[in-house]
């Protein structure tokens, strides 16, 4: 079985992460986003820092489907240069783990 993941992407809007969750989890890529408004970032951007508000999208899906997230991120997403980064699930309740597996496609 395929590792599974758990995927961070920040966005500028509820509107983008929505966006951007609801088109990943229709299409079966992720079983789950949650989205968490009103994050405050701090980051150096082409020389320059920045301290912003955003919008982190969390979603949960398996290692082999995350070429096609990134692809599908990056299509929809306003930024030049968009957060997505995964990370391993080493565990967790077996109940779920098996339901995040059968809801993806």
């Amino acid at each position: 079985m395929d590792s599974q993941v758990v995927i961070f992407v920040t966005a500028s809007s509820m509107e983008e992460a929505n966006a951007i969750g609801k088109k990943m989890v229709e299409e079966r890529l992720v079983a789950c986003a949650n989205i968490i408004p009103k994050i405050r970032s701090l980051y150096l951007w082409k020389g320059k820092f920045c301290d912003e508000s955003e919008v982190l999208l969390m979603m949960k899906s398996r290692q082999g489907l995350l070429d096609r997230i990134v692809r599908g991120v990056e299509e929809l997403h306003s930024y030049e240069v968009p957060e997505v980064v995964a990370l391993p699930v080493l565990g967790g309740s077996e109940d779920y783990l098996r339901w995040v597996e059968e809801s993806l496609s």
